[in-house]
């Protein structure tokens, strides 16, 4: 089972909650170094995730989860509804960066995802989500590339995908139809042809008879 799968087990469904997308992070420092999920001891690993009540109407909430160094477990530890969200920040509006910052009422995290693809998958996610559920005082989305905030998202991609599939699988039956129906067609021609055969067949039997 995959961290997001275990997170989304046990840290959401007990709630009656769905995780819709999650990604793993380090806090930005002022020396970069490489992202490394494991490290010394006591280090831990960070995941941010969106989550959406499945009870009427739809609460969103965005939850920090750490998974300590030696254990298996996935604990909550804080979290923010929706509403409290202030800002997405994508931080370069002009190329793929694992970096971004999340601003709320009460908080304020600068972080770098474990992939600039996580991070893009994350924000993509997370902007689709906020203009579907949100109140009227949705978060704004600054520096963020716009195939993340656009009509070209993975969600709609896929959703073509999904479209494209069945029109295809449309246009297969539709074309089997067809082939069925010439061959019943050419069936039933030829059973015509047979029972006319037959019928003159007859016919000069009869005539060689009298």
């Amino acid at each position: 089972m995959s961290a997001k799968s275990a997170i989304n087990k046990e840290v959401f469904i007990p709630h009656d909650e769905k995780m819709l997308a999650a990604v793993q992070v380090k806090r930005r420092t002022k020396k970069k170094i490489p992202f490394l999920a494991t490290g010394g001891q006591g280090d831990y690993m960070t995941f941010i995730c969106l989550s959406v009540t499945n009870k009427k109407p739809s609460q969103l909430s965005i939850t920090k989860v750490k998974q300590f160094q030696g254990s298996s477990a996935f604990v909550k530890r804080s979290g923010w509804t929706i509403d409290q969200l202030r800002q997405v920040n994508g931080i370069d509006p002009n190329k793929d960066c694992p970096e971004f910052d999340l601003m709320f009422d009460n908080a304020f995290d600068q972080w770098v995802a474990s992939s600039a693809g996580e991070k893009c998958t994350f924000i993509q996610i997370l902007h689709h989500t906020c203009q579907r559920y949100s109140s009227a005082r949705k978060p704004e989305f600054v520096n963020c590339q716009s195939k993340l905030l656009g009509g070209n998202s993975i969600l709609h991609s896929a959703a073509d995908s999904v479209t494209s599939a069945v029109q295809k699988a449309s246009q297969a039956l539709n074309e089997r139809g067809e082939r069925l129906g010439r061959a019943e067609d050419r069936t039933a021609d030829m059973m015509n042809s047979a029972e006319q055969f037959a019928v003159t067949a007859h016919k000069l039997a009869m005539k060689h008879k009298c």
